[in-house]
C-alpha cells in the first residue's frame, strides 16, 4: 500500500502564504490528522506535518513514534515548506523538527505552528485536535452587533497562574468567572496565554504562539473557560505579543539556521534592552505567519479581542537606541513603514472578519491616528491605552494631599487631549510591579488616608471619559506588588479597608453598567462638562457625564484631607439630583459622615456664578459622590426646600 509521504500537500496550498495573503496558516502548517488515499484506492488516517524552513539543507521529523530518530520529510518544491505525513499517529503524539541550516549544522526546533506544546522545561510540541462544542453562539451574534465605543466597558486584568495559584483553566471556569460577575465587570483581560518557558515573562516572551499554555490545562480547557465567561456576559481580551520574540535555541530564532522570522541585522532585528529578536514585518511569509496568528486567537478560541503589546517599540526604528543603532527608512525616516503597514493590515483583516472584535494599542507615545481608521491613514485600532492619563494621575494621588494643590493640572491636562484617540484608562500590571509597589501604598500617610483616597481615585477612574482597566488585586487593596510566584493575599480581602473597596468596585460596576451618562460618549466632547477645574487649593475637581439623550450625573472629588461641608456648586439642570454614590460610606468602610441625605437640590439662579442653576453639596474629605439627575422628581420639588 502507498501513499503521498507529505500528507497531500501541494505547492499550491502555500501560495498565499509566499504572498503574505494566507492568514489562516494554521490549517497548513503544522500538524494535522488527515485521511489521504492509497495507491490501492483506500484510504490511511495518520498525522501531516509541515514546516516552513526555505534555507535548511535537510530536515528530519523527530519523535516518540521513531524513538526520536528522524523520519526525512519532502521539500515541497518552489515553497521553502517540508511535509512528512506519518500512519497512525494523531492527537497527543509529541515531535519536533530536526533542521540541517546552510552551516551544515542540525538544531533541534519546536513546531511554530503547534497548537499544544509541552510546558517547561520540555519543549517538544504536541498533535492535537480541538473536540469542543461551543455554546456561546448567542453571546458571538451580539457581540458582531456590538458598538464598544457606545458600550460600557471595565476591565479586570489578570495572570492566569497567580490569581489563585495551582487553579486549572477548568477550575478558573468556576471560581474566577463567579467572581468577576459578581464584582460586575464586563471584560476580563489574560495576560498573555501563549506558550512561553520563562515564568517571570508573565508570557510575553512568547515561543509557542498557536499554543495556549500547557501550564494549566489542554487547549479545549482553555476554549471551555473562555466560553463559561461568554456564557457570564463577560467579555475576553488576550494580550498579544507581535512586537519580539525570545532567542530560545529550540524556538523561532535562526529557525532554519538564518535570519528567517527576524531581521538578520541586528540594528532592525533584536531589541538589546529586552534581549530578543524582532520580527521582520517585511517578509511576507512572516506577516503572513502573524496575522495568521491574530485570526487564530479570535476564530479558534472565540476571543473578543486583543491587546496589541509594546505597539511603540514596534513602529519606531529608534526604539530605545543611540544614534547610528538604527537603520533610518527609505524616506530618511525613523517610522518602521512595513511594522505600520503590517499593523493595518492586521486590524483591518480582523475587524472585516469579526465585526465587534477589539484591537487595543498598548502605544506610550503621541503617534498619530492609532484608533484612526486605516481608510482615514490611520493604524486601525479601536481602543489605545491612555499611558499620559495613568502616568499623570498615579502622580497626583502619590503626593501628600496638602501638596496636591500644586499639581492640580496633573487631573486636568488629560481632557486637552481625551478626543484624540478611542481610549481606555488603564491601571494594569505594570504599575504594580518592579518596586512600584502596590496602589494602596502609593497613597501616603495612615490607611484611614490610603484606602479614602484610593475609594476616590477609583470614582474619578469609573467616571472619566474613556473605558477602564484595573489588574487583580487592586479591587481589593492588596498591599504586596504582584508577583507571579504566589497568589493574590485573599487572606485580607473581607477586612477593614480591603473589603469595603471591594465592595465599592461590585457597586460602581453595577452603576456604571446601569448609567449611559457614564459611558455612552466616552468618544465625544458632547459627553463631558467641567463644573469645577481649577480649584486647586480645595483639591476638587466636578464634572458632568451625559449621554446626550437627557441623562446626567455629576462627579465630584475631594482629594483634600478637609470636608467640603457647604461646597457651592454649578448644575446644569435645576431639580432634584439623587446621590448614587458616596465613597465615604460605611458600606466602603467609610466614616459615614459627610454626604446629602439621599439629594441634591439644584435651583435656577443659585449658582455661585450668578447665573444658571446651583447647589450647596457636602463632599466627604479624600472622597467623591456621584449625583444623577432625577427628571421625573423634579414636579415634586417643594417650593420651600433648601438647597441641601
Amino acid at each position: 500500500m502507498g501513499y503521498d509521504l507529505a500528507g497531500g500537500l501541494t505547492g499550491w496550498d502555500m501560495e498565499g502564504f509566499q504572498s503574505g495573503g494566507d492568514t489562516e496558516l494554521w490549517k497548513r502548517l503544522g500538524a494535522h490528522v488527515v485521511t489521504i488515499p492509497t495507491d490501492d484506492g483506500g484510504t490511511v488516517t495518520g498525522t501531516r506535518f509541515s514546516v516552513w524552513a526555505p534555507n535548511a539543507q535537510a530536515v528530519q521529523l523527530i519523535g516518540e513514534f521513531n524513538y526520536w530518530g528522524g523520519d526525512e520529510m519532502y521539500r515541497l518544491p518552489g515553497t521553502g515548506v517540508w511535509s512528512r505525513f506519518i500512519e497512525d499517529r494523531g492527537t497527543d503524539t509529541l515531535y519536533k523538527f530536526r533542521i540541517q541550516g546552510p552551516d551544515g549544522v542540525w538544531r533541534e526546533k519546536a513546531d511554530p505552528m503547534a497548537t499544544f506544546c509541552e510546558s517547561a522545561p520540555s519543549t517538544a510540541s504536541i498533535v492535537y485536535e480541538s473536540q469542543y462544542i461551543w455554546s456561546d453562539d448567542e453571546w458571538i451574534a451580539r457581540r458582531e452587533k456590538a458598538q464598544a465605543h457606545q458600550e460600557p466597558m471595565s476591565i479586570y486584568e489578570l495572570h492566569l497562574g497567580s490569581w489563585r495559584k495551582g487553579l486549572t483553566y477548568l477550575e478558573l471556569a468556576d471560581e474566577l468567572v463567579e467572581y468577576v460577575k459578581w464584582q460586575g465587570y464586563t471584560h476580563v483581560e489574560f495576560m498573555p496565554v501563549s506558550e512561553h518557558p520563562f515564568e517571570p515573562s508573565w508570557g510575553y516572551q512568547v515561543t509557542g504562539y498557536f499554543a495556549p499554555t500547557s501550564r494549566f490545562g489542554r487547549p479545549d480547557d482553555f476554549r471551555h473557560l473562555v466560553d463559561t465567561l461568554h456564557q457570564a456576559g463577560i467579555g475576553v481580551i488576550l494580550d498579544w505579543v507581535p512586537g519580539h520574540f525570545p532567542k530560545d535555541e529550540w524556538a523561532l530564532g535562526r529557525f532554519d539556521g538564518t535570519a528567517l522570522y527576524e531581521h538578520a541585522d541586528p540594528r532592525q532585528g533584536e531589541h538589546m534592552d529586552w534581549g530578543t529578536y524582532i520580527f521582520n514585518y517585511g517578509r511576507n511569509e512572516v506577516k503572513s505567519f502573524l496575522v495568521s496568528n491574530a485570526l487564530y486567537w479570535v476564530s479558534e478560541f472565540h476571543i473578543d479581542g486583543l491587546r496589541v503589546d509594546a505597539v511603540a517599540s514596534m513602529l519606531y526604528l529608534d526604539y530605545s537606541r543611540k544614534e547610528g543603532e538604527w537603520v533610518p527608512n527609505v524616506f530618511g525616516g525613523r517610522e518602521n513603514l512595513e511594522a505600520i503597514d503590517f499593523l493595518r493590515y492586521t486590524n483591518k483583516h480582523l475587524y472585516e472578519r469579526h465585526p465587534g472584535v477589539l484591537m487595543i494599542a498598548e502605544e506610550s507615545t503621541s503617534f498619530p491616528g492609532v484608533t484612526r481608521p486605516v481608510h482615514h491613514d490611520g493604524l486601525g485600532f479601536g481602543f489605545k491605552w491612555n499611558m499620559g492619563w495613568m502616568n499623570d494621575s498615579l502622580r497626583y494621588i502619590e503626593e501628600d494631599p496638602v501638596n496636591r494643590q500644586y499639581n492640580h493640572h496633573l487631573m486636568t491636562f488629560a481632557m486637552v487631549y481625551a478626543y484624540s484617540e478611542n481610549f481606555i484608562l488603564p491601571i494594569s500590571h505594570d504599575e504594580v510591579v518592579h518596586g512600584k509597589g502596590s496602589m494602596v501604598n502609593k497613597v501616603p500617610q495612615d490607611d484611614w488616608r490610603k484606602f479614602a483616597t484610593m475609594r476616590a481615585f477609583y470614582a474619578y477612574m469609573w467616571s472619566f471619559p474613556g473605558k477602564q482597566l484595573i489588574f487583580m488585586g487592586q479591587e481589593f487593596g492588596q498591599r504586596s506588588e504582584f508577583s507571579e510566584e504566589r497568589g493574590l493575599e485573599w487572606w485580607v480581602a473581607d477586612m477593614w479597608g480591603h473589603g469595603g473597596l471591594k465592595r465599592l468596585f461590585k457597586d460602581m460596576n453595577d452603576i456604571y453598567r446601569n448609567e449611559p451618562a457614564l459611558y455612552a460618549l466616552d468618544s465625544d466632547p458632547a459627553g463631558f462638562e467641567w463644573i469645577a477645574s481649577d480649584d486647586a487649593a480645595g483639591n476638587v475637581f466636578a464634572w458632568v457625564r451625559t449621554d446626550g439623550v437627557g441623562n446626567k450625573v455629576a462627579c465630584l472629588f475631594n482629594f483634600s484631607a478637609e470636608p467640603k461641608n457647604t461646597y457651592g456648586i454649578w448644575l446644569p439642570q435645576a431639580g432634584v439630583w439623587k446621590e448614587i454614590l458616596n465613597t465615604d460610606s460605611p458600606a466602603y468602610d467609610g466614616d459615614g459622615n459627610f454626604g446629602n441625605y439621599g439629594q441634591v437640590i439644584a435651583r435656577e439662579g443659585a449658582s455661585p456664578w450668578g447665573d444658571g442653576a446651583g447647589a450647596t453639596v457636602c463632599i466627604p474629605p479624600l472622597g467623591a459622590i456621584w449625583l444623577k439627575y432625577d427628571a421625573s422628581a423634579t414636579a415634586e420639588l417643594p417650593g420651600d426646600m433648601g438647597l441641601a
